[in-house]
């Protein structure tokens, strides 16, 4: 297929083709990342699946920092490549490496320093908290190779070469699951043994998609072009920052409100852990349209089709839509034995109950995020970042707040009724930006 097919053919098509390579990319990168709680959960203690879970809306941040910047610099390539500018598009592809390898240095020794600081005024139990330092010591210090993975993969989507981060995907799923078994089964390293697994893990797969990318280069013949320009950092922090923002909301949020589920003890921490990890599988089709409709509008107005962008939204809906009734189907019947898979024999009642009451109320409101992330995927890719970053940053204090302020009160149910209202007030902000119609004429300066 030609790589212009965003701009060329019909909308509904361009953005499946485009948007399925990343949702089975990114469902084999979750699924992983389940493996760790669940093999931990399984063949070391709940203790070690609480002590993973601590960690992961911390970590999530860091990921989210790495998806958004890459997201954000992909709009400026996509825009380029679009234009078919492309001794711009390779140089804007190569500043965007630099700058974000340099960002994942000072981040990491920013981690390695205060780690567990940050995990005691989360409210982390005393009785994981060394162990979910441990998981973080380790996770900082391959923070360069977590970053590198997903810019590397956002600039293959912005591309349109969105199957090639799949395969890398695939292949660094599959070896992280069996890493994560032969260290912690069979050598018994517990839970350094995940976070081993999964720095190895990215490690390969980086060498060898920059490799693919120098190669995808050569096959364009560009020639030569600039290799860091400080012209392309400011347009592409402007859309970045916004884009950072908005993939951190949910797990600041996460992280904010994990210090309330902290204070439930480790029982009920290892039951939220287990759902939480199922929750970010269910959103990743979502994830996965923000991005192809943020490829889609940045390559469409890049080729001057405003009307294609419009029909392309439209579409998005759609596919939110499917994708939302499939997973009521898949979660409504199935939660307790998909959070007995994390538990294991041994898991408490309050684990079970926890997991389960979480999953069983979220499956009716993914929705929601799905139709939030939609229209932002349009304001982000039209440059459209103003009310797009205030929407999320309203949906991050609500779910705060709410949670913060009745949980202690009411229980912790109090947490999951927060996450469908930010996730809905969010929308609603995005849409009637959508509806102004700004965002053409923002795109237009």
């Amino acid at each position: 297929m030609n790589n212009d097919y965003l701009v060329k053919k019909k909308p509904m098509y361009a953005l499946f083709v485009f948007a399925l390579p990343i949702i089975i990319g990114n469902i084999f990168q979750q699924t992983y990342t389940m493996a760790d709680s669940a093999i931990v959960g399984r063949f070391v203690s709940e203790k070690a699946l609480a002590a993973v879970g601590a960690s992961y809306s911390l970590t999530n941040i860091f990921i989210c920092v790495a998806i958004g910047g890459g997201i954000g610099a992909s709009v400026i390539v996509s825009r380029y490549f679009g234009a078919k500018e492309y001794k711009k598009t390779k140089t804007a592809v190569y500043t965007a490496l630099i700058a974000f390898t340099a960002l994942s240095v000072l981040l990491g020794i920013i981690g390695l320093v205060f780690s567990r600081l940050i995990l005691i005024a989360l409210n982390t139990p005393s009785d994981v908290l060394d162990l979910a330092v441990d998981y973080l010591n380790i996770y900082f210090a391959g923070l360069p190779f977590l970053f590198m993975y997903n810019v590397l993969s956002a600039m293959f989507n912005a591309l349109g070469k969105s199957k090639i981060p799949l395969y890398f995907l695939i292949f660094s799923s599959v070896f992280n699951v069996a890493l994560d078994l032969l260290l912690v089964k069979n050598f018994r390293m517990g839970v350094t043994g995940v976070a081993w697994a999964t720095l190895i893990a990215q490690g390969i797969s980086v060498v060898l998609s920059f490799i693919v990318l120098v190669w995808e280069f050569k096959k364009l013949n560009i020639g030569r072009a600039k290799f860091f320009e400080k012209s392309e950092l400011l347009p592409m922090a402007k859309i970045a920052f916004p884009s950072i923002i908005q993939q951190s909301t949910v797990s600041i949020g996460m992280m904010l409100v994990q210090s309330v589920v902290n204070g439930f003890g480790s029982e009920a921490l290892a039951g939220y852990s287990a759902a939480i990890r199922v929750e970010s599988l269910c959103i990743v089709p979502f994830n996965s349209i923000n991005n192809a409709v943020s490829s889609y509008t940045a390559q469409n107005l890049g080729a001057k089709n405003e009307k294609r962008v419009v029909e392309g939204y439209h579409a998005a809906n759609i596919l939110v839509a499917a994708f939302s009734i499939l997973l009521i189907l898949l979660i409504e019947p199935f939660n307790s034995l998909i959070v007995s898979m994390f538990l294991g024999d041994d898991g408490t009642i309050t684990a079970m109950n926890t997991g389960c009451g979480y999953l069983s109320f979220m499956g009716w409101f993914f929705c929601f995020i799905g139709f939030k992330m939609a229209v932002d995927g349009l304001l982000r890719g039209a440059g459209d970042m103003k009310m797009f970053t205030v929407a999320n940053f309203v949906n991050l204090f609500i779910r705060v707040f709410v949670a913060m302020a009745f949980a202690p009160i009411f229980g912790l149910q109090m947490v999951w009724i927060a996450v469908p209202i930010g996730w809905f007030s969010n929308w609603i902000i995005s849409f009637l930006e959508y509806r102004t119609g700004k965002w053409k004429r923002i795109y237009k300066r």
